[in-house]
């Protein structure tokens, strides 16, 4: 039986209530009885197989060309330094039917370029691309250039696009007479927009493939593993295996009734877990530390101390004494400082911490990044850091 204070409220009980209560407890339920469906927030979700991996034959590929920006007003290619402008130009003017060999050509408003794109994958003709244009002269300026007709070839020395159309430069460059001037940027290199016809596909039938191949873009043996864990458990067969750290082997199930395309957009979005070593990354130029969260340290006691050294250098006037036939010279004095900072003495950090307290205990000691990085490296040198030491 349940006591008065268990017994749960019911109609005959809520009668003893006062008014105020009753329309009190109402205005709690249906607030109650509004909020029940709302669901919890649902937990991190982990990145997507197509974030971490790629599928076989389906890549970019690297598109270059050589041409010419003209237009420019008068902060071109100059005769002297970039001959192969004054080359170029005459080679054009000709195929176009006018002969400028033993013309004196004013390259001023020219600038030879190279010109660089990515074909996407699947690139259907004549779909554009965006192209990027870089000086390969002395140019100053591609500022308010036109690209003429560049043609853009692969590896293969095969054209797949063509490209032409106005330049885009996020910089600019100004300077006067007396010689000072002033630059933003880089005024050299710009973007076009969509600036390229895809004129030859690469073909890859994936749709007929029976088996392809995810590349890991960070190896990995436990990632590759859950990969393939996860396919199978989608699939419902044995379709992926992990062939090594880098690559999982896909191959589609007898059974399944549609094609390579429709298997690998079943299989893309989902989810796994990636695992990752343990490793700190260390920028010494910038003084920048990355560590991944894998990163652990054993029981050791960490002390630091900023040696400052000062040498300062301040001029005497000695003057030779009366009728002497002395000079005047001048002597420096040196003055040496030594400052030595006192941080508190030992910090101890604890064995197996994670990546918080590890960071937290670093900060404790009160030092700068490039102070971290010495510390990091002692560590390393102690035997006291699970981790690898990249020092780029």
């Amino acid at each position: 039986m349940n006591s008065p204070l268990t017994e749960p409220l019911s109609t005959r009980n809520m009668g003893l209530l006062s008014r105020t209560a009753r329309q009190a407890l109402l205005a709690v339920a249906s607030v109650a009885a509004i909020t029940a469906p709302i669901a919890a927030p649902s937990a991190w979700a982990g990145p997507r197989i197509k974030d971490v991996a790629d599928f076989e034959g389906v890549r970019e590929n690297q598109l270059v060309g050589y041409g010419l920006v003209v237009g420019l007003a008068g902060t071109g290619d100059s005769l002297r330094n970039s001959p192969f402008t004054r080359q170029s130009l005459a080679a054009m003017l000709e195929r176009l039917g006018v002969n400028a060999q033993n013309g004196n050509l004013n390259t001023r408003n020219v600038a030879a370029v190279m010109v660089t794109a990515n074909l996407p994958p699947f690139a259907s003709q004549g779909s554009r691309i965006d192209v990027t244009v870089s000086a390969l002269g002395d140019a100053r300026s591609l500022a308010g250039g036109q690209l003429l007709v560049t043609p853009l070839m692969g590896a293969d020395q095969q054209i797949y696009a063509v490209a032409q159309g106005s330049l885009a430069i996020g910089g600019f460059s100004a300077g006067g007479q007396s010689g000072s001037s002033v630059t933003r940027g880089v005024p050299t290199a710009g973007r076009i927009a969509s600036g390229a016809l895809v004129e030859r596909e690469i073909h890859f039938d994936i749709a007929a493939q029976r088996e392809l191949r995810l590349a890991l873009r960070n190896p990995d043996f436990t990632t590759a593993q859950r990969i393939a864990a996860a396919i199978n458990s989608a699939v419902g067969v044995e379709a992926a295996r992990a062939a090594n750290p880098g690559s999982v082997i896909l191959q589609r199930p007898t059974e399944y009734a549609g094609d390579m395309v429709s298997l690998v957009g079943r299989i893309e979005n989902l989810e796994v877990e990636v695992d990752t070593p343990a490793r700190i990354v260390i920028d010494e130029s910038s003084g920048i530390v990355v560590m991944g969260d894998n990163v652990r340290v054993s029981t050791v006691a960490i002390a630091q101390g900023n040696l400052t050294i000062s040498v300062s250098e301040d001029p005497f006037v000695s003057q030779p004494a009366p009728f002497s036939r002395g000079e005047t010279v001048i002597v420096p004095q040196t003055g040496i400082d030594v400052e030595e900072e006192d941080n508190g003495g030992l910090v101890m950090v604890p064995g197996g911490v994670p990546l918080r307290q590890l960071v937290n205990g670093l900060n404790a000691l009160g030092v700068s990044p490039r102070d971290m990085i010495s510390i990091l490296q002692a560590l390393k040198a102690a035997g006291a850091v699970q981790a690898e030491i990249e020092v780029m």
